[in-house]
């Protein structure tokens, strides 16, 4: 499938399959192995406003009739949306972690993303190479899209990749993250997501259902199907909004209407606390989900009831 991408100038998947390639060995990495980081890559950058809501099963198909009915499906998504596997970096005591149970007014994560459905892939599949960060009440992702060998090089082997143009800093800027924190692979998360996006006066909005979101602590592979747990209930999607600015007035009525109130969920700390790195948060499973643990990803578990998704199929585990 073609990489969904969000509104604004941060897609640049067409480089990501052949321009960019491993720096000859003993290049430089930069400012003695990162002594301080890079300013930020301006390149493929947006800031966002972003807000969350768990939402219910027995509600989620009246959420999905209202958003569908203002707005409309992402044109990259099949008919129940599409996979999005991402691999977090960390360090050994987990800062980023920290950061965000700790609500810093200025945090960030690296991570690996792909998009698709999860197992075997070739060695070029692009994925996309993210530094996301919060400042005070906004959002902002800055990316590049390269080869998967490339992007384990980067992040995993630590070796300076050239990308041509501007993107060569961010590049750059990764690099010097990964030697400075001494980040290493932490967690992962997976999940089904439907996307719409808004048009008219709702230009720029953007509003996911994600489901079945679950994550493991080892073989970190983007590409192997190995097992994984549910990280929030089963009987709960999470539903991001992004605007721009601000949301628009009928979003958070809807939200009132239906009861839902704003949550500060992280999906990577969510993967962290469930595999015992952390304290585990309010939002994990309780005693009777744990049938849906320790199953691999995309296999049959028993974890009714499932959050129905766009066109009446079952957004619940299955094969």
């Amino acid at each position: 499938m073609v990489p969904p991408r969000d509104p604004g100038p941060a897609g640049n998947a067409g480089n990501a399959g052949h321009a960019a390639k491993a720096a000859p060995a003993g290049t430089p990495t930069g400012t003695a192995a990162g002594d301080r980081l890079r300013a930020p890559s301006r390149l493929h950058a947006f800031n966002r406003y972003e807000l969350k809501y768990l939402v219910p099963a027995d509600q989620a198909r009246d959420v999905r009739a209202e958003l569908t009915a203002r707005m409309r499906a992402d044109r990259n998504a099949g008919p129940d949306g599409y996979g999005v596997w991402s691999l977090y970096y960390d360090t050994d005591r987990l800062r980023f972690y920290h950061e965000k149970i700790e609500g810093l007014r200025f945090r960030r994560k690296l991570r690996v993303r792909r998009y698709g459905e999860v197992g075997p892939a070739a060695e070029d599949t692009p994925v996309s190479v993210e530094i996301k960060q919060r400042v005070n009440r906004v959002t902002q992702k800055r990316r590049v899209m390269l080869p998967y060998h490339l992007a384990r090089d980067l992040c995993d082997r630590r070796v300076r990749v050239e990308h041509p143009g501007a993107d060569q800093a961010f590049v750059d800027e990764v690099l010097d993250l990964v030697h400075r924190l001494d980040l290493r692979p932490t967690a992962m998360t997976g999940y089904r997501r439907e996307p719409y996006v808004g048009t008219g006066s709702d230009l720029g909005l953007r509003v996911t259902l994600d489901h079945r979101v679950r994550g493991r602590d080892r073989d970190f592979d983007l590409r192997a199907e190995a097992e994984s747990r549910y990280i929030i209930s089963p009987h709960l999607a999470v539903m991001e909004v992004k605007a721009n600015e601000r949301a628009p007035y009928w979003v958070t009525d809807m939200a009132a209407r239906f009861g839902l109130q704003v949550q500060r969920v992280s999906k990577y700390c969510q993967s962290v606390e469930a595999h015992g790195m952390a304290p585990r948060s309010v939002f994990h499973l309780p005693e009777e989900d744990v049938v849906a643990e320790a199953r691999p990803l995309g296999s049959v578990v028993e974890a009714p009831p499932p959050v129905p998704t766009a066109g009446g199929a079952s957004s619940g585990p299955r094969s």
